[in-house]
This record gives C-alpha cells, sequence and structure tokens, in this order.
C-alpha cells in the first residue's frame, strides 16, 4: 500500500511521487519494489498508474496519513483475487505461491473512498492462513484444500501489508523481503542511524492496524482526518529493523527539491 496524497507544501505542491529519480517517477520506483504482491494499493491521485494497481482516497483529500491508510484498508477488503493466479472464468489455477486456487479477476479501475469516520472492519470469514504470502501482502484467494481437493473454502484476507511512501526512490524488493522478514509481531520497520522509525517504511499485520485504527478513530471522536501515524503506532509491538545494506538508505524520503537532487546524485 502506497500513500501518495500528501500536499507536498515544501515542492510547491508538485505531484511529488510522478517527480522522477534516474529518470523514472519514484511511485514507480515503490511500486517496482513491491512487485510480486497482490494488491497493491496506491492511496491518492489515480493519474498515471500502471494496469492493474488499485486505488483509494481519503476522505477529505489530504486529510493525513492515517486517513489515507485507513482508506487503504478499506480498499483492502473489496479488492478481488489475484488475476495471475488462475483464469477469469473461475478454473483452479496455480498461483505465484504454488497455492492452487480459485480466482476471479481484479478491477483496477474501482476506487473506493470511505468516509471519515469509517474504518474496516474484520472480516466475517473465517481465516486460513496462506504458507507462502506475497513479498508484501498475502494473497487473499480461495485456496483449494488440500484433504479435499474438489472443495474449495472461503479465502483469507491478506495478513501482512507494506505501508510505504510513494517518494521512497531507493526502496528495493530485498528490503521489503527483510522488513516481512522481520514482521513476527504486529509490525517491522526500518530505523535511521539515530534511531529514529522511519513510519512510513514498514511491513504490518492488517489486524493489528484494524484495530489500532479503530482504537484511536474511537478517541477522536470517529475520525482519523489530521490524526499521526506515531499516534497510530504507538500502542503496537514493532520490531526496528537497522538497514544493513549498500548503497542509499531505502527509507530515503525526497520532501524537498534538496531531497530530490540529493537522490539523483546518489543514481549517477
Amino acid at each position: 500500500m502506497l500513500l501518495a496524497g500528501g500536499a507536498a507544501r515544501r515542492m510547491a505542491g508538485v505531484d511529488k511521487p510522478a517527480v522522477p529519480v534516474g529518470g523514472r517517477p519514484m511511485r514507480e520506483r515503490v511500486l517496482a519494489a513491491v512487485a510480486d504482491a497482490y494488491p497493491r494499493i496506491v492511496v491518492g491521485p489515480p493519474d498515471g498508474l500502471p494496469a492493474g494497481v488499485l486505488t483509494a482516497r481519503e476522505d477529505p483529500p489530504g486529510s493525513g496519513p492515517v486517513a489515507a491508510l485507513a482508506a487503504g484498508l478499506a480498499r483492502l477488503v473489496t479488492a478481488t483475487p489475484d488475476p495471475a493466479a488462475g483464469t477469469a472464468s473461475g478454473e483452479a489455477g496455480v498461483d505465484r505461491t504454488g497455492t492452487s486456487a480459485q480466482t476471479g479477476t481484479a478491477d483496477p479501475s474501482v476506487t473506493v473512498t470511505p468516509g471519515p469516520t469509517t474504518l474496516p472492519g474484520p472480516d466475517p470469514r473465517t481465516a486460513t492462513p496462506i504458507a507462502h504470502p506475497a513479498v508484501a501482502v498475502a494473497r487473499p484467494e480461495s485456496v483449494v484444500a488440500p484433504s479435499a481437493p474438489h472443495l474449495t473454502h472461503a479465502a483469507p484476507r491478506p495478513e501482512l501489508v507494506a505501508v510505504l511512501a510513494a517518494d521512497l526512490p531507493f526502496l528495493t524488493p530485498e528490503a521489503v523481503a527483510s522488513l516481512r522478514h522481520h514482521c513476527t509481531r504486529d509490525g517491522a520497520l526500518f530505523v535511521d542511524g539515530d534511531g529514529r522509525r522511519q513510519l512510513l517504511c514498514g511491513v504490518w499485520r492488517v489486524e493489528a492496524l484494524r484495530a489500532a485504527a479503530a482504537g484511536l478513530a474511537e478517541t477522536r471522536g470517529g475520525t482519523l482526518a489530521g490524526a499521526s501515524m506515531r499516534a497510530l503506532l504507538g500502542g503496537l509491538d514493532v520490531t526496528e529493523v537497522p538497514w544493513a545494506g549498500a548503497g542509499p538508505p531505502p527509507w530515503y524520503d525526497c520532501d524537498t527539491v534538496d531531497d530530490v537532487r540529493r537522490a539523483e546524485e546518489w543514481t549517477r
């Protein structure tokens, strides 16, 4: 899930995720880092997105990252199974994790905008874990029961979700995989060299985020507009992950023109 609805006030209001770094828009770079995940959701303006990427919008637009996160979680509930896992006719197929599945067809044109007090509730269906979820998001699909291959049961909703800013030009699949590996509690996020949490570069358990959002909304009179990510995540059990890889840190974001210039220099 990419949060791309900020006002970019320090960059004169430009569409910041569309700003290129190394000849490629930052939004595309972040989407490429989670290319194996389904669904991929961008919360923000729907313009210029690759085919198959779903969209959502916080209400009102520009009401902050927590409201955007709630909109993305709501869109996650309505996402259909991964079309790459089978045929549009619903025949059983094998998805990219090797799990037999009944599949449908995703509709990337659908945009869900929940009201300001709407939060995604728990899935009423019985959740059965997928053994090998995608890099950032476990697929919501109908799994063929191994003991009775002629029967199918309701699919689990995704268990993990990557929550990412859309202006992370150096995020890589390896960095996302590291976060997912460390997501053994409520979530995992990167910390910089000074120990500061990078709140929009993490992988989380979906139900932990839903519960945190519901609790925060209750304390704020039913709205998440203007709420801070620190307030949302403060009560969760988080694994802090230092980056040990080579090159620019994956959590480096571009809030200013100078940040973009520095990123360009790193790509040369």
